[in-house]
């Protein structure tokens, strides 16, 4: 009797990965569940392996890093790909996607659904599918992640780690002759892509097929390019109208601004290391990357659940998340720049419903700090920058401006403390909340007193 290897590459997802193991084991066929993890600070790990899955770490970052590493390490010759952040599945979604293979009607199975494509697949995909590999336009989802097949026919891929990774799959098993069939799994619910992705997933979706194109020998028809050159431009247009009426950013500090206290404070004292903190302070007072590189070593060997318990104990303003709600329905993008690490600034962000955050990396290993910390690229000085500082929050604000395609002039900055008086001074409106720094509040154009937001509701 064939039985099948169920692979699934993760990044971060204990809320759903017990429930999509179960639903792999349900399947009588399923005697393997290999996850595949993209290096999770969360519990995904622990918790893939109480469900009864084999977990491994992926050697390198990346999609295709993961499937290509579940495909050497599955022990069966059927081997099917889910996503590990979707829940629930269609019951027989997996019926479908081993039965081709059980009967051995084809060597490799992609799905589609009922969800509507994406525009990456209307507007990039589909059409340079039409024009490099015709015979490929039947796949209505080419870029669908959930797909089955043969071992010996997937192990002799070479497969991308970017965007580009399931249309090279397709591309490819299609030019070997081998035999492609799609299976409609019916209805999923997917998380959307973020806007500010769609760029990039685009451009290297269409650098795979093109790619693909010159190595499978498809002869390049420039007027056929030049109407795939308009076609990119009515997505980019997609895009710029998608996100037009967002033309203005609100950015919020953490600590002392949406929390009431400040992590590190509050992991000190919970692990009793506040004496070696104020040491850590006093020693590197005016050398901000080995302060905060000498402050990450104190927070080594504490689980990410101890972490996410000190994050969890400062209690939120009252009112940031009624307040975030009512300024995301006026157009405004919500995001958190902070000193901190970005494991507490993503489980705030998703608390408060804020749009994206930017802070440090405290470095992980199997949910247990390190201790390490990296200091990330946009908030050092570059050409581009507005202050004097080696490492000012006001770069990170640059970049998202950008990114947004926001004027400066548009975004309100709020903050308590001395490091975010540049971003307070360089934003269109620069707000202090509940500081103590006597400078901040004399340079602010407004000053909050209270620990409440209600304040941002009266700026028009």
């Amino acid at each position: 009797m064939h039985m099948v290897s169920v692979i699934i590459p993760t990044l971060n997802e204990q809320e759903t990965i017990q429930s999509i193991i179960s639903y792999a084991f349900s399947h009588p066929r399923v005697n393997e569940v290999l996850v595949i993890d993209d290096k999770s600070v969360d519990d995904t790990v622990a918790l893939a392996k109480l469900a009864g899955a084999k977990v491994y770490s992926s050697t390198r970052l990346g999609k295709g890093a993961s499937m290509r590493e579940g495909i050497l390490l599955a022990q069966n010759e059927l081997i099917v790909f889910i996503d590990g952040d979707i829940n629930p599945y269609p019951p027989k979604m997996l019926d479908l996607l081993i039965d081709p293979l059980l009967k051995d009607d084809c060597d490799f199975v992609k799905s589609c659904f009922s969800r509507n494509a994406g525009r990456v697949t209307e507007l990039v995909a589909k059409p340079l599918l039409s024009i490099f590999f015709p015979e490929l336009v039947e796949f209505s989802q080419p870029l669908s992640g959930m797909i089955s097949g043969k071992k010996s026919v997937l192990e002799t891929l070479q497969i991308p780690n970017d965007y580009g990774v399931d249309i090279s799959i397709l591309i490819d098993l299609f030019s070997k002759g081998n035999r492609i069939q799609q299976v409609n799994i019916g209805h999923i619910e997917n998380k959307s892509r973020p806007l500010n992705q769609i760029g990039k997933m685009s451009k290297e979706v269409s650098a795979t097929i093109l790619k693909k194109a010159i190595e499978h020998k498809r002869s390049i028809n420039l007027d056929e390019l030049s109407d795939f050159d308009t076609i990119s431009q009515q997505l980019q247009y997609s895009v710029k109208d998608s996100i037009s009426h967002l033309n203005k950013m609100l950015i919020l500090d953490m600590d002392d601004t949406i929390l009431q206290g400040r992590f590190i404070h509050a992991a000190a004292d919970k692990f009793e290391f506040a004496k070696e903190l104020l040491a850590l302070r006093r020693d590197f007072e005016g050398d901000p990357v080995m302060l905060t590189k000498s402050i990450a070593k104190l927070m080594k060997g504490k689980t990410y659940k101890e972490v996410m318990e000190v994050a969890d104990s400062i209690p939120l303003v009252q009112d940031v998340v009624d307040v975030v709600k009512e300024l995301k329905k006026r157009g405004y993008i919500i995001g958190i720049i902070s000193d901190s690490y970005t494991v507490i600034t993503e489980h705030i962000k998703n608390i408060i419903g804020a749009d994206f955050s930017l802070a440090n990396e405290l470095s992980f290993s199997h949910a247990v700090c390190t201790g390490e910390v990296y200091l990330p690229s946009f908030f050092f000085k570059n050409e581009e920058s507005i202050c004097a500082h080696n490492i000012c929050k006001t770069n990170a604000v640059l970049r998202v401006a950008k990114e947004y395609n926001i004027d400066l002039k548009n975004i309100i900055a709020v903050g308590d403390s001395r490091n975010d008086l540049c971003m307070i001074l360089k934003s269109g409106l620069g707000i202090s909340f509940c500081s103590k720094d006597e400078v901040l509040k004399e340079f602010a154009d407004i000053s909050i007193e209270c620990a409440s937001f209600e304040k941002l509701l009266e700026i028009e």
